[in-house]
């Protein structure tokens, strides 16, 4: 599992926010993840999260295909501010979901502990990598090879990820990992 050292090795200082106590504690999740919400934290991650915005309402307020879930993130396109997505975390279950501007939600993780953990091993890999971590997106500027080796990149992330959470890989639509990095250059 992920610790908040890990991530703001990566995320750095000012960059993962953790959770109040106060606020998680009546949100119907298992205990065990509302203590990695405030202990861990959640980074700011690269083309996904520019902003930990923990809802503090004891009820899911992020509406979505899936039902109401506890807001945890957003991630805004610079060209489009109303198009918020975020990330949302299921009442009861844990489990953990990407949900688009329109409220469509894909799934992200398992749970909470998984999330942060597939987060650390993503944003570690992404922001060490010359490859992955430019700003504006690799493909406007990849020669062949440099194609070649970022795509093997992201085949190593993808089997990193799926070993941490082999859910999160049991399909393609509707689930956020393997649509995102398969997407990634094009």
């Amino acid at each position: 599992m992920a610790t908040h050292d890990q991530l703001t090795e990566w995320a750095g200082l000012g960059h993962v926010a953790r959770a109040r106590r106060d606020v998680v504690a009546g949100w119907r999740i298992p205990d065990f993840m509302k203590v990695q919400l405030v202990e861990v934290g959640i980074p700011v991650a690269p083309r996904l999260i520019e902003r930990v915005a923990i809802q503090s309402e004891a009820d899911p307020g992020l509406l979505t295909s899936r039902g109401p879930l506890y807001r945890l993130t957003e991630l805004a396109d610079p060209d489009e501010p109303a198009d918020r997505s975020s990330f949302g975390v299921a009442p009861e279950t844990g489990a953990v979901y990407f949900v688009m501007p329109d409220g469509e939600a894909w799934f992200a993780n398992s749970s909470v502990d998984v999330w942060l953990d597939v987060l650390h091993r993503y944003g570690r890999r992404v922001t060490a990598s010359e490859l992955l971590s430019e700003p504006d997106g690799p493909e406007e500027y990849l020669s062949e090879e440099h194609e070649e080796q970022a795509f093997a990149e992201l085949n190593r992330l993808a089997e990193e990820l799926k070993e941490v959470d082999p859910a999160s890989f049991k399909g393609y639509e509707g689930f956020l990992w393997p649509g995102l990095l398969d997407r990634w250059l094009y």
